[in-house]
This record gives C-alpha cells, structure tokens and sequence, in this order.
C-alpha cells in the first residue's frame, strides 16, 4: 500500500516579487480582456499572447537555459500557473509544450532534439498536441492500434488518435504508437512515442464541436504518414513507460481547481448587489473548499521540487478537483435562483451558461474520473 500525505507547501518569500511582475504583465497585457473569455481559462488560445509570454521569460521556467529556459524553481512556474489561471489568461497554444511536451524531450529526448525543439517552445513559437486516446480504445491506453512500420525511408504510420487537445492549432504532436504486435503476456510492449510534425503530408485533421460550440478537441488520421527516424522520442518500444511519466506531469497543477474560478468571480460581484447571511456562507464554503485544494496542488508542487513522486496524491488532486469544478455552477444557481440564457450580454449569464457546458469535459482530460480513482484505491490498497 501506497502512503499517501500532503506536506503542507510554503512559497518561498522570494515569489513575491515574481506574482506581482506577472500581475504587471496582466494588467498591461489582458486590461480589456472580457470575462467570458476568461471564463475559457487554458482552453482559450492566443499565439500573440503565448509569444508575450516567452519574451518575459513565462514559457520553460525550470528548464536549462542553453535551451531557452529560466532555470527557476517548480513553486516559481507554479505562481506563475496560479496568476494566468486566476487571469484566465489565454494560454492554451503553448500549454501543452509548457507542460507535458518540453519535459518529455529533457526526459527521454535526444540531444539534437532538445536544441532543435525547446527554445521555440520557449519563446511562444511552437505549439503541441498530445496524441494518445483512439476511437473504441476508451480509457484502455494499452489498446491503441495506430501503427508504425519502420523502412528504410523512416516510421509509416497509419491510423487515428481522437480527443486531441488542440490539434487543429498545432505545430507538432507527440503520438503513442504500436512499433510492435500485441503481447498478451505485456499489453504495455510495443509501444513508442514520435515527434510528428503536423503538416505532414497524410495528416487529416477533424475538429470535434463541444457543448459550448468550441472545437478544441479533435480526430486526426494518419494514412500512410511517413516519420524521419530521428523524430523518434526515447526508445523503440519504451513508450509506455515515457507516456505514464508524462501524465503525471497533468493531474496535480493549479488548473485542476482554477478552471471554473471566473464563475466564482461573478457570482461573488452578483450577489454583492445584495448580500444576504445565506449568500456568505455559500460563498465562503466555495472559497474554504478552493483555499483546501490549494493546498492540496501546493503540497504535491513541494514534493516534486524535492524530488519525490507523489503520483497518488496528485491523482486525488485531480479526482477531487474535478469534483469542485463541476460544483460550481449548481452552487451558483442555490444561491441565485439564476438559468442563464444564451446570448444575455449579462457577464454573470454569459460565464456561468459557457461554465455549464464546457465543464462536462474536465472529467476527461488527464484521464477520466473511473481511471484516476482506480490509481487512487490500488495504491490504497482496496484493489
């Protein structure tokens, strides 16, 4: 069995100076920024802005600097994280790079690689998809199918990868491919990971509209893609254990409680207009159950500046986060008697409705709720 803590995480007192130069940067750069958009959080995409980013030094904070980066600590990249969320900030182009795909390639990367990849990433210029679920595969990553042959000219790749985050806007993907045939015995064999540049030809592209009319999520097909072998990440056949380090790098950051919190900012400014007992106490409830998950984030932001790997901590992270995100509008509605209506110029109306649809989905994204309490009653010890 697993041991599961939360440390309780103290911020150096030198992020202070950091979180007030971000706010700077905010106030000049989203002061006209209105709040449905910043109802998006970091689904919301502007390359401009991700550029802005990398010239102050915002994009591969903890990486070395002969690749582009700031060499500052995880809790300094975590206050940043806090202050473009708690913006809602529009980050989305370079959030995937950011988080999961640059520390992929100092992982498992080539040297070559590094070079060539990481400072644009840095400076806001490239931008990356995740390609992983497959249609009929569900949560069962070890049963993709997409394959890769190798010849002499490279990787042919055939196949499809579906809910893929912004691949309609991205420049490059990194793919879990099957290399090798099934192994009953080692469903987790065969498995490799490519950097596959998106303008390849062979690539279709398929946006996936979601409740709220957005189309951030994806299908891509692959017919016949052909992938240069030095685009190969890692080791042939070692993907699996690549790809199970990289989501570990997505279930505990400040986004897994900060997504919803433009919502929270309306309602508070809505029932500001005439404030009641009740209405503080709701309110203060969601305030008390944000401030713990904080907490709860910043904890596992200590332990892995120290070295550790609380998977299962992060893992519950996300489970209760999601819990929390998906509250809100309900909570909202308790303590308004308030249906939005499509189309209302009402900022409350237009952040809640947009809240209501577009929350559905975060149960998915970092693997579903069944996946990460799975993680969370194996490492218990109750599976």
């Amino acid at each position: 069995m697993e041991d599961i803590h939360f440390t309780p995480g103290v911020l150096p007192a030198d992020t202070a100076a950091l979180r007030t130069q971000i706010r700077e940067f905010l106030a000049e750069h989203l002061s006209d920024y209105p709040s449905v958009k910043r109802a998006q959080s970091w689904s919301g995409s502007d390359r401009e802005f991700s550029k802005l980013m990398g010239a102050n030094g915002f994009i591969g904070m903890t990486w070395p600097k002969i690749y582009g980066g700031g060499e500052r600590s995880a809790l300094e990249r975590y206050v940043m994280l806090e202050e473009m969320l708690a913006a809602g900030a529009p980050v989305a182009a370079h959030w995937i790079a950011d988080r999961q795909s640059g520390p992929l390639l100092l992982n498992f990367g080539t040297e070559q690689q590094r070079q060539r990849f990481l400072p644009t990433i840095t400076r806001g210029e490239s931008y990356f998809c995740i390609g992983m679920s497959e249609p009929n595969s569900g949560s069962d990553l070890a049963s993709i199918l997409t394959r890769g042959n190798h010849t002499k000219d490279g990787w042919r790749i055939n196949g499809s990868k579906i809910w893929t985050s912004e691949a309609h806007h991205s420049t490059y993907m990194i793919a879990l491919i099957r290399t090798q045939p099934q192994d009953p015995k080692n469903r987790h064999a065969g498995l490799s990971q490519f950097l596959i540049d998106m303008e390849t030809p062979g690539i279709t592209i398929r946006p996936i509209q979601n409740m709220a009319g957005e189309e951030m999520f994806n299908e891509v097909f692959f017919d016949d893609v052909l992938i240069p072998d030095d685009m190969l990440v890692g080791t042939e056949g070692g993907g699996w254990g690549q790809v199970t380090t990289e989501l570990a790098f997505e279930r505990s950051g400040p986004e897994r409680y900060l997504s919803s919190i433009q919502l929270i900012y309306e309602l508070i400014h809505e029932l500001s207009k005439n404030p009641t007992e009740r209405s503080a106490i709701g309110v203060g409830r969601l305030i008390a159950h944000l401030g713990t998950l904080r907490q709860m984030s910043m904890s596992v932001a200590t332990m892995l500046e120290a070295g550790e790997t609380p998977n299962l901590a992060a893992a519950l992270v996300k489970e209760v986060g999601v819990g929390f995100e998906q509250e809100i509008p309900s909570r909202a509605y308790e303590l308004t008697g308030r249906v939005p209506l499509l189309g209302n110029d009402n900022d409350f109306d237009q952040v809640m409705a947009y809240i209501i649809q577009s929350s559905r989905s975060f149960s998915l994204r970092g693997g579903t709720r069944e996946i990460m309490r799975g993680i969370i009653a194996r490492g218990l010890g109750l599976r």
